[in-house]
């Protein structure tokens, strides 16, 4: 019988030692959709966008790379300000499940 039976998805990464890095893969992904999306809201370009932030076209492709874990919190908020957003990051006891 396995030991995970009845254990949730999250149990499983923590006992493997992934639970932090799936969990910031999946943050780098909710956040370049979160660009893209409002880029396409906009009718806005990469080139318009890195524009807007003072960077070339590559370093916003790299940022908006899902693959790619290394958008720094620089990179973040002059994304947001070029959209017209702000960025709101919180630290919340472990456990925690976000409300929205």
């Amino acid at each position: 019988m396995s030991k995970h039976l009845g254990s949730d998805f999250d149990d499983f990464l923590t006992e493997q030692g992934l639970a932090e890095e799936v969990s910031a893969a999946a943050l780098k992904r909710v956040i370049a959709w979160q660009i893209e999306q409002a880029m396409k809201e906009q009718h806005l370009s990469k080139k318009a966008l890195a524009e807007r932030m003072h960077t070339s076209r590559s370093a916003l492709d790299r940022a908006l790379d899902q693959n790619d874990g290394s958008m720094t919190l620089a990179t973040l908020a002059a994304a947001a300000q070029a959209l017209g957003r702000r960025v709101e990051i919180r630290l919340l006891p472990a456990g925690d499940t976000p409300t929205r």
